[in-house]
């Protein structure tokens, strides 16, 4: 059986990794997805210690679009064109699975995995991160593009799916019956202290789901899954609830969105303009506060 027959969960450990890498005729590719909001280098930090034989992927450049307007938010989503291309660029063809990982517990690495799996792409969220990683690390540049390029790596292009992407109306107008998590942490979510975006708050009618709370401290592995299940129990989400993430620019909220899927929730969707897009407009209510 090859390494894309395999249903691979959205987040598995380093043991697990290397047993995919030894099955015949797989076609892994393990994606160094660092990024910082303090402006830190993601690039700089791959070159200084990555994960044997891992590609860096910038999360500015090949996972956003930054020629839409200020409410598409900080990080837009990219074309279906413009990733696929990033993909092949990169080496990730249509049979390859994709490992994902950074160095704080899955916040933006989630992104690409999020992006992969919602067009139907084999890809997981590395547990732990590279700090979890069993073996020496590398140095050194990611591989160039022609390096892939040259084996002729091909990713077919498929359009994102509507029904898996919210709008800032779906929002502005969501019942009852689907719950709207948060995933900044508190006091950017009570409006306390906003670092980044020039409005604090958050959406009204949506709950606090703190990605940082899905982790174990200071270890960053994924808390068992019971814990995380009577996590989301307590904010009222349960395997049949319907369920729209956002956070501070829609990337951090894919690991909300991929622990969810994790604990069987699948009705979700990501809102990626998030609080930086909701914000941008001045037509758009602001809440405060815990509610």
């Amino acid at each position: 059986m090859s390494a894309a027959q395999h249903g691979i969960a959205p987040i598995i450990d380093s043991d697990a990794v290397q047993a995919l890498q030894h099955v015949v005729g797989a076609d892994v590719v393990i994606a160094d997805v660092r990024w910082y909001l303090d402006g830190r280098s993601g690039s700089d930090a791959y070159e200084t210690g990555h994960v044997p034989g891992a590609i860096f992927v910038d999360l500015d450049h090949d996972l956003s679009d930054h020629s839409q307007p200020t409410i598409a938010g900080r990080h837009p989503l990219p074309t279906a064109e413009q990733f696929s291309a990033a993909m092949s660029r990169l080496g990730v063809g249509d049979d390859t699975v994709v490992i994902a990982y950074d160095d704080a517990g899955g916040s933006t690495a989630g992104r690409l995995v999020f992006m992969l799996r919602v067009i139907g792409h084999q890809a997981a969220l590395l547990d732990g991160g590279l700090q979890a990683w069993p073996t020496a690390l590398e140095t050194g540049p990611s591989p160039t593009p022609t390096a892939a390029e040259a084996k002729g790596t091909v990713f077919t292009t498929v359009e994102w799916p509507k029904e898996r992407f919210a709008t800032a109306d779906d929002l502005a107008n969501a019942s009852a019956e689907r719950v709207v998590l948060d995933a900044r942490a508190a006091d950017r979510f009570r409006g306390e202290n906003e670092v980044v975006d020039p409005s604090a708050g958050h959406i009204p009618s949506a709950r606090n789901a703190p990605w940082g709370a899905n982790i174990v401290q200071p270890g960053g592995r994924f808390k068992p899954v019971e814990a995380l299940r009577e996590q989301f129990r307590a904010l009222g989400v349960d395997s049949d609830t319907a369920v729209t993430c956002y956070c501070g620019s829609g990337v951090s909220a894919c690991n909300d969105l991929l622990v969810l899927e994790h604990i069987g929730v699948t009705d979700t969707r990501l809102f990626v303009p998030s609080w930086s897009g909701w914000s941008a407009d001045p037509a758009r209510p602001i809440a405060t506060g815990d509610a």
